[in-house]
């Protein structure tokens, strides 16, 4: 069995954020090797400014109250948790490129690089994820 999980975070919401980082960091915590490769609306979740407003999904908004009361950290709080647990972050060059931004868009500490990259990592990898 593998010991490492690649998880592809191509989506941008808050609830997208939470599977990508619940499951990165709980891998994490089990010891496996994690990467997360961040493309498209993905790249907003490590985006220094977008991170922190994320969109709640239309007809969700009641969820805000509930993520406070079960004391949920914030994305945030959950990217330096997944960072400090050693989950590495890849952003896609190529997206980057389209999009105009650079990596000093984002927190510090990822890695910029192609799907090649990423795919290099995850050739052994069991699970590979999707977000």
């Amino acid at each position: 069995m593998s010991n490492k999980v690649a998880i592809i975070a191509s989506n941008g919401g808050l609830f997208d954020a939470y599977k990508v980082f619940n499951i990165a960091t709980a891998a994490a915590a089990t010891e496996k090797e994690v990467a997360i490769f961040f493309t498209f609306e993905g790249l907003n979740l490590i985006h220094k400014q977008a991170m922190h407003q994320l969109p709640m999904p239309a007809g969700r908004e009641h969820f805000a109250e509930g993520f406070a009361k079960a004391n949920v950290p914030s994305i945030p709080q959950l990217v330096e948790m997944a960072q400090e647990m050693g989950v590495k972050f890849i952003g896609c060059q190529m997206t980057m490129d389209v999009m105009g931004l650079a990596k000093e868009d984002f927190i510090d500490g990822i890695e910029v690089g192609g799907a090649v990259t990423f795919l290099e990592f995850a050739k052994d990898a069991a699970p590979t994820l999707t977000f």
